[in-house]
């Protein structure tokens, strides 16, 4: 693809459109999208409120992991867990499948992508596995989600990607080398290099934070954005299992990241998933699904406390304020340090992300 303003695309006929476009309200008005499972393994896209009912609740082809969202219409991306070879988009509205995306030949996906601001392109990370390299994806969301090209993403294992506030990149290079020919193994360990690597409108790279030494195998995974805009990063410890690290860390622009240690790291085994921050307070909130604990530290990044939560899975923004978790049994708010449970009807096991309507 051409390195021009890929955000810039317009989606075409909009301003002559004579019928009101679909909304979430449309979809039954849910707070959330997450993947969940049911006993009976089948694999759901699923559509939740603050009050934990199931708005919505629409079968997906495997396993899902993260959604992607539509900033302008009730349409979800549902990724397969990595290494996936499917994403689905999905009319939240009548649970109807607008396109399937496979991924090219020697790539595949890894469960995760964001929309340009105004909705146009849909970047995907992927695996380009022979190479190895990582690269984003784009499709044209105007024109049924066809391919139209691939940037790179400036490392191995690109896991998350997000959206920035001018409009670019922000993009968690994992640093670990897989295969599809090989399943889940990690070829690379003792030489892997995980980074954050930023890229601008036009798909160039503006800044790479690496992490170096005796952090080098410290994958940064999942990723958020503070309530100053700077990335919060959750991080999945691949060295020594007798070693304790911390896992999380701050970055802002310009500035060498800043891990955040916490005295109940060791809860999480190594392994955090999830990563959010409280719009009104700053607070940051960490699951450790594989620990069914939660971290959570204070604006400052100073360690504010843990809980245990049964396989603690997906954190979000709340829109009634504090944060929201999914964790066994369903819904756990949080706000101002107080935590309440609330059941979510069916039993159901939610996968690591818990993706929020609105930003705020």
């Amino acid at each position: 693809m051409q390195r021009r303003d890929f955000f810039g695309k317009v989606l075409a006929g909009l301003s002559t459109a004579t019928l009101p476009l679909p909304v979430w309200a449309d979809a039954g008005a849910p707070d959330f999208v997450t993947a969940g499972n049911k006993p009976d393994n089948s694999t759901w896209l699923v559509g939740l409120s603050v009050a934990a009912d199931v708005r919505f609740q629409i079968p997906i082809p495997g396993r899902g992991h993260a959604a992607a969202l539509h900033p302008t219409r009730p349409e979800a991306v549902a990724f397969a867990r990595r290494p996936g070879r499917f994403a689905v988009i999905i009319d939240c509205t009548t649970g109807s499948e607008i396109a399937r995306l496979d991924s090219p030949d020697g790539r595949h996906f890894y469960g995760h992508g964001a929309f340009s601001p105004d909705g146009a392109l849909l970047f995907t990370t992927e695996n380009d596995y022979d190479a190895p390299a990582g690269v984003l994806g784009i499709w044209d969301a105007a024109d049924g989600y066809k391919r139209i090209g691939e940037i790179t993403s400036g490392g191995i294992g690109p896991h998350e990607v997000l959206t920035l506030q001018d409009g670019g990149l922000v993009v968690a290079n994992g640093g670990i080398q897989t295969h599809p020919d090989m399943g889940r193994a990690k070829l690379n360990l003792p030489t892997m290099q995980t980074n954050l690597t930023y890229l601008d409108t036009h798909g160039a790279i503006t800044e790479q934070v690496a992490l170096t030494g005796g952090m080098h195998q410290n994958s940064i995974r999942h990723i958020a954005l503070d309530h100053r805009g700077n990335v919060v990063a959750a991080l999945q410890w691949q060295g020594s299992p007798t070693r304790q690290v911390p896992l999380v860390l701050r970055h802002a622009r310009g500035t060498a990241p800043s891990f955040l240690p916490h005295p109940d790291a060791q809860h999480l085994k190594h392994y955090a998933g999830s990563i959010a921050t409280c719009i009104e307070s700053g607070e940051i909130a960490v699951t450790g699904p594989k620990g069914s604990h939660v971290l959570f530290f204070n604006a400052d990044g100073t360690p504010n406390g843990s809980a245990r939560h049964g396989t603690a899975a997906g954190v979000a923004r709340s829109p009634s304020g504090g944060l929201m978790i999914t964790r066994d049994g369903g819904l756990l708010h949080r706000k101002n340090g107080i935590e309440k449970l609330i059941p979510v009807a069916g039993d159901w096991s939610w996968d690591n992300h818990l993706v929020p309507i609105s930003s705020t």
